[in-house]
């Protein structure tokens, strides 16, 4: 509990500072780069103060500059930052559109080429999907979590489709990610986070063009990211769609 809140407080003053510095310069140059490279290190800053260390296996497999689909599991809030972090460039990300509403938040996401989604409405996330496609294909990198949501226990969930509809239209390569050991540093819903190494592993780009279904792309991810899971974790439940 000690622990979460001291990476809190150093969190909200790093963001602080991000904000103070990140914000005017998005909105007298309109770049959001400065601001995104200022949170990324907010975010490092948090964490590593709190004694977790991380550890990259498999980047050397990834052109620099390259437009990549990043698809992960997800077990902890820790995630999101911490792969951000390793891949050194900015990236986009869906994210739930309620965020976009939020003042400042919201023009830097765009500014950052997120792209809002509405699950509850099929016709909107699938227009997502095609805003998603079109930022891949002008060149920007994106990372998914197909699963959705946090798992409770570190076992890979269910897959949603939509990041296997996204990928056979945008056509750029997916890259499964494995992060090991944030479970164990930050479960979801404990308040609790401990100190340990966090090891992200980037698998073989997969080509989603080699693929006539979308379901044989998703089982190909699915083994790639379970594939580096510890064997606690390894006797999840199949695929599935939803």
């Amino acid at each position: 509990m000690i622990r979460l809140i001291f990476c809190t407080l150093c969190w909200i003053f790093c963001a602080m500072v991000a904000a103070v510095v990140g914000f005017p310069v998005l909105y007298l140059t309109g770049s959001v780069d400065l601001l995104w490279r200022l949170s990324v290190w907010a975010s490092y800053v948090g964490y590593h103060l709190a004694g977790i260390r991380v550890r990259s296996v498999g980047s050397e497999k990834l052109e620099a500059g390259r437009a990549y689909l990043f698809m992960s599991n997800h077990a902890s809030n820790l995630d999101p930052p911490i792969v951000t972090y390793l891949l050194g460039r900015r990236i986009s990300i869906i994210t739930k559109q309620e965020l976009f509403k939020i003042p400042l938040f919201g023009r830097a996401m765009r500014a950052a080429d997120f792209v809002p989604i509405n699950r509850a409405d099929s016709r909107a996330a699938r227009n997502s999907v095609r805003e998603a496609a079109r930022v891949l294909q002008s060149g920007m990198a994106m990372l998914v979590f197909p699963e959705g949501t946090r798992s409770p226990d570190g076992k890979l969930l269910p897959f949603k489709n939509g990041s296997f509809h996204l990928a056979l239209e945008a056509g750029v390569p997916v890259v499964p990610v494995t992060v090991v050991g944030s479970h164990e540093a930050w479960a979801k819903g404990s308040p609790s986070l401990h100190a340990g190494e966090v090891v992200v592993h980037f698998h073989e780009p997969i080509d989603p063009r080699q693929f006539a279904k979308r379901q044989d792309l998703l089982a190909t991810v699915r083994a790639a990211i379970q594939s580096a899971l510890p064997e606690p974790y390894c006797d999840s439940p199949t695929a599935e769609s939803a």
